[in-house]
Parts: structure tokens; C-alpha cells; sequence
């Protein structure tokens, strides 16, 4: 038998700060018309409500309450909705909640260090804000504990296997948020002197100093050859050259090259998704930008004119989300011009940083400002480049670092007058990018790994040999080289045609040679499959203008296949030089002022990746 009044939208709690003002809800269905009486309870005191008779309850917090609704029909039937606590955080922070606020969970009590004797009881807290009123689950050491689902943490009796890092994690419909990390100690235990770190190009261990990441975690993306813009030089060198240095400093990288909007925003949601407690990010942008009422915009490769926020990606909505990871140091560097544009668009919306004290931006200029390209022999590099390099493996903290970049490019008599750095960040401790990782789990690990393919050989029904290498540049780009073996006797006049199918990430050989028995010319074809590369692994195929295949003669030198392969063959094993597009490389002078920066000639990206190739590590260029 169907019920007499049902209740179909029940109200639900909230935490909030003292004076915000929001509304409880109540909805219910009824065989006649319905009537609401809202209740609140203080203590022990249970209230009706005067004129509180609508199916909406305004309310502007003051103390924390119980709330209920009655709803009754018409023949005295009656029935209560569930009761709701309205939580109300009498002293929050200074600027919590942010202006706006959607009700996702905002931390405003962070769990304390403690020392406890073993068998004695432990307690942590914590409190979160959030519309609904969060839901809370405890870890400790990154696992989850299943009975710890409320606010305060309590162990009756700690033993010594109790002892471990803890956090917790506020949850609601909008999102969650996790509490600082803490320690809690039980017992007498010996610490241990230090813990090996084991990065590469980082010295000390995670004992012998004050400060040290859980990972280094770093996305580079340059962004050259441009459809509706003027194209770049710079940016493919300059990405070349910051991510050997942060690889050099533990870092792991993933570097990539023209990337259209949908793959830069998926390359940072990745990103972000690899981030954690402690650890330190660098995000890295080469490319058109501008700047807008304080906020800059990074243009992707397929923006059309004019500049628009929503075809560009906002630089401070990613720095947000890079601080709601427990980051502990996040850091921006952008090489890109400054020039105000579009003072009539909107702003896109982007809620205040909290104060983690955690922040650094690098601009390679100041505001309302163009960003400058030099010539360096065969290469182009960008003016802060050319000077980040040289300072960023010092062991000081980053700040200073970037403030003695910026003290160089100031001394530059080509950019005097027209390009400054400028610095800003809230970083209160001084972490260094040469500190050491302790790691805390191996989530990262996946990170700028497993790219690299080893050499294989494969060998043609006429029993000619080709040996394949195989070799990354940046994260979305592959060098592959086809070096044939020694010429067998019983065949003349070979040509090897290497080529990759757009259909997949698949090579095909093509091996044209002369049977001396016969005279005749004849083809052999062999197909390899690659493994999916890192960009292919979430990312989706350009549909670019190109033809079903792009091949690389015998001899001829390199094509680059949709920003994802530059092959070459050459019988002896060395990298050709092209020039395919008939293009010189761009003069060194810097662009003049506007309002986008004038176009260059279109550099050939084959050619400019094999110099690459040349220059190899370890020199003054890459």
C-alpha cells in the first residue's frame, strides 16, 4: 500500500563558516496538500521554528544546530525527514572559503604530530568545510583504515606497529581534499641516520638535509609550428635543453612538441593526476601566450586568431590544481610573451591560491612585454633559456636561483630596454631543485618511463639484414635509423625505403635490389609494430592533411611524421641532413613590438632534431 506523504528529497548536512548564508531543502509527495514545519535542536533542547513552513529553510549560520522538517497532509499524516547537522566553524583562515566557493570540501583543521607511549590511547583531528558536509577516511602510511570514517581518529591502546605517517581525506559530491601529512610516534624508537637517495645528478641523502621531495615530476611542452599563428623557433631547442638539466637533477620528465588544446589539456590533467604529498613539480611552457587582467593564457598550435581564452589553456587554473595535490613545491616557468590582449573577454574563473607558502612563477618577461628569440649558430634558443641553463643546477634555493637568471638577462645588451624577467612566489622555505627524493610510493615511477626501445634487427626473405635504432628526442617524437648490414653477394643496386603507416605505430621497410641471375628489380616488404608510445597512450590521432604514408629514402635524409616519428636510412648508419621544405633557418634578430609577435620563417623540425642528434649531451648546446 502506498504511503500516505513520502519524502523524495531529503535535506543534508553542511559545515560552514560562521555568517554564510545557505539554504536546507526538503521535498515530499502526498495524496492531498502538504504542509513543512522546519525544527532545530541546541543541545537538548528540540524547537519549532516560527514561520519556518516552506519546503526551503533560509539560514545564516551563527552556532552549530540540529535540523529536522515535519511534513503532514491534509488527514493528520505526518512524517519527519532525517535530521541534519549543520556544523558552524566559528575562526577559519583569512580568506576561506575562497570568493567562489561551490561547496567542495575545504580543510580548515590539519591533524598534529604526536608522541605516545605504547598501550596509552591516540587521537587526531581534523575538521573540513563543504556543502554537503564532507565525508572523512583516514590512511596511515598510504593505506586506509577501514574504521577511521569520522573527523577525529581514536586508537584506545597503540602498540609500536601503530606508529606511521597519517593523513585524512575529506570527501564530498564537488570533489575531495586531503589534510597535511603528520607523524605519529609510538614509543621509544631509534630514528634512522639517514635514508640513500639514489637520484641521479642529486647529491646528500634524505637525512643530512633540511628539506627533500617524495618525487620530482616535471611536463615540458613547446609549442613551434603554429596553424593560425606565426611560427617559432626556440621553443623545440629550449625543451630539448630543460629537460636533459631536470633529468640531470632526479627529475622525471615527459617532454612534448605542438600539441593542439584537447592534447595540452590532457597532458596536464596526466600531469596532475602523477602529483603528491611532498613531492616537486615544474610545469614548463615555450610557446605563443598572453596576458590578460593578471592571468595568462598558453596558445595551443590549432587556436585560431584572434587570442580567446577558450581556446587557450589558463596557466593559473593549472597551478591551483598543482597545489591541491599536497605539492610541496610547484613551480611555473613560462617562456612566453606577456602583451595585454582582448581587454573585453571574460576572465576565466580561477578561485585564490590557498597559502601553502609552496608558489614560484618564473616569467621570461615582464608584464605587457614580448619574449625574445636569439640565433646561436645552427640552433634558436629563447633569451631565458639562455640563461636558466647556466644556473639551474646550483644548490640554492629556487628563488634565488631565478633571481640571478634574472640578473643576467638584465645585463644583456641585446634585450636591454626590451625584455625582464620577472619573479614572483610565496616559497616561505628554501627548497632547492637539488634536493634529494626520498620516494613514498611508486606512482610516479610511471612517469617519462618506458619510452625508449631497444635495437632490433630484422632480416628480409632475400636474407638482407637491417638494424633499427630507435631514440626519443622528446616524449612524443622518435628517431628511427635504418642501418642495412653488409650487401649480400647475390644481389646488386639495394635502396631501403623506411616508412610508417598512419593507420598505426607501425614501420614498413621496403627493400628494392637487383637479382644479378635475372637482371630483374625486385621489392621485398617487412612490417614492425612499435609499441605504443606515451603520447599514443592518451592521446588521441590527429586528423591532419597528410598522406597515407611518409617515406625516407635510401640516402635521402628525414621526414617527421605527425609529431610522432623522424625517420632516416643511410647505409652507414648516420643521421642525414634534409632539407625538404626548402626553408632556411631564422635569422637572429628579435621580432618587434605588437600585438602577437611577427612571423619567422618556418624552421625545418627534421633537420633541427638530427643537429640535435649531433650535438648530443654534454656540450654547451644539447
Amino acid at each position: 500500500m502506498q504511503e500516505a506523504i513520502a519524502i523524495t528529497e531529503q535535506p543534508v548536512s553542511v559545515s560552514v563558516p560562521v555568517g554564510y548564508s545557505f539554504t536546507l531543502r526538503c521535498r515530499a509527495q502526498g495524496r492531498t496538500s502538504l504542509q513543512y514545519q522546519w525544527f532545530c535542536q541546541y543541545q537538548s533542547d528540540c524547537r519549532l521554528i516560527p514561520g519556518a513552513t516552506n519546503q526551503d529553510l533560509p539560514i545564516i549560520a551563527k552556532q552549530t544546530q540540529l535540523y529536522t522538517c515535519r511534513v503532514n497532509d491534509l488527514h493528520r499524516n505526518a512524517v519527519f525527514s532525517d535530521w541534519v547537522k549543520v556544523e558552524v566553524h566559528q575562526c577559519v583562515a583569512r580568506g576561506l572559503p575562497p570568493r567562489l566557493w561551490q561547496g567542495e570540501p575545504v580543510i580548515v583543521l590539519n591533524p598534529s604530530e604526536q608522541r605516545v607511549e605504547v598501550g596509552q590511547p591516540l587521537q587526531l583531528q581534523c575538521a573540513a568545510m563543504g556543502v554537503p558536509a564532507p565525508s572523512y577516511q583516514w590512511y596511515r602510511n598510504g593505506n586506509l583504515l577501514e574504521q577511521q570514517k569520522r573527523r577525529k581518529l581514536w586508537i584506545t591502546h597503540t602498540k609500536v606497529s601503530d606508529s606511521g605517517t597519517y593523513l585524512c581525506c575529506a570527501s564530498n559530491r564537488h570533489g575531495e581534499h586531503w589534510t597535511d601529512a603528520v607523524n605519529v610516534h609510538i614509543g621509544e624508537q631509534s630514528q634512522p641516520t639517514s635514508l640513500c637517495c639514489k637520484s641521479p645528478g642529486v647529491r646528500g641523502t634524505c637525512g643530512s638535509g633540511k628539506f627533500f621531495a617524495t618525487g620530482k615530476i616535471a611536463l615540458l611542452v613547446g609549442n613551434n609550428r603554429y596553424q593560425h599563428h606565426p611560427n617559432l623557433m626556440a621553443p623545440v631547442r629550449d625543451v630539448f635543453e630543460l629537460s636533459r638539466l631536470l633529468k640531470h637533477l632526479g627529475f622525471q620528465v615527459v617532454s612534448l612538441l605542438d600539441l593542439n588544446k584537447a592534447e595540452m589539456a590532457t597532458a596536464v590533467s596526466r600531469f596532475l593526476q602523477l602529483l603528491g604529498k611532498g613531492v616537486y613539480a615544474v610545469f614548463y611552457y615555450a610557446g605563443h601566450g598572453y596576458e590578460h587582467l593578471g592571468r595568462n593564457y598558453m596558445v595551443p598550435v590549432d587556436a585560431p586568431q584572434p587570442y580567446a581564452p577558450e581556446n587557450c589553456i589558463s596557466v593559473q587554473r593549472i597551478l591551483q590544481k598543482m597545489q591541491q595535490q599536497q605539492t610541496a613545491l610547484n613551480i611555473i616557468l613560462l617562456d612566453t610573451c606577456r602583451k595585454w590582449y582582448n581587454p573585453g573577454c571574460a576572465l576565466s574563473q580561477v578561485q585564490p591560491l590557498e597559502p601553502r607558502g609552496n608558489t614560484v612563477y618564473g616569467y621570461s618577461t615582464s608584464e605587457d612585454a614580448e619574449a625574445y628569440e636569439l640565433q646561436d649558430g645552427e640552433f634558436s634558443s629563447g633569451i631565458f633559456m639562455k640563461y636558466l641553463k647556466k644556473h639551474i643546477l646550483q644548490e640554492k634555493k629556487v628563488t634565488h636561483m631565478l633571481e640571478d637568471v634574472l640578473e643576467d638577462i638584465g645585463r644583456d645588451p641585446l634585450v636591454t630596454g626590451k625584455q625582464v624577467m620577472e619573479i614572483k612566489h610565496t616559497l616561505k622555505e628554501a627548497r632547492s631543485l637539488t634536493d634529494p627524493i626520498c620516494p613514498s610510493g611508486a606512482a610516479t615511477e610511471h612517469w617519462g618511463h618506458g619510452q625508449e626501445l631497444p635495437s632490433k634487427t630484422v632480416t628480409f626473405p632475400c636474407g638482407a639484414q637491417v638494424e633499427l635504432h630507435f631514440l626519443r628526442l622528446f616524449s612524443n617524437l622518435m628517431f628511427v635509423c635504418a642501418k642495412p648490414q653488409p650487401p649480400l653477394a647475390h644481389i646488386t643496386d639495394p635502396q631501403l625505403l623506411l616508412h610508417q603507416l598512419a593507420t598505426d605505430v607501425v614501420l614498413q621497410l621496403d627493400l628494392h635490389y637487383i637479382q644479378p641471375s635475372t637482371k630483374q628489380r625486385t621489392c621485398e616488404s617487412l612490417q614492425v609494430t612499435l609499441h605504443k608510445s606515451l603520447l599514443r597512450q592518451f592521446f588521441s590521432q590527429r586528423n591532419d592533411s597528410q598522406p597515407d604514408s611518409q617515406r625516407a629514402p635510401a640516402c635521402t635524409g628525414s621526414v617527421c611524421l605527425q609529431d610522432a616519428l623522424v625517420l632516416s636510412t643511410d647505409p652507414k648508419g648516420q643521421g642525414s641532413l634534409s632539407t625538404g621544405s626548402g626553408h632556411s633557418l631564422p635569422s637572429s634578430s628579435p621580432s618587434t613590438f605588437s600585438s602577437e609577435p611577427e612571423e619567422n620563417d618556418e624552421s625545418d623540425l627534421d633537420e633541427l632534431c638530427l643537429a640535435l642528434l649531433r650535438a648530443g649531451p654534454g656540450q654547451d648546446g644539447p
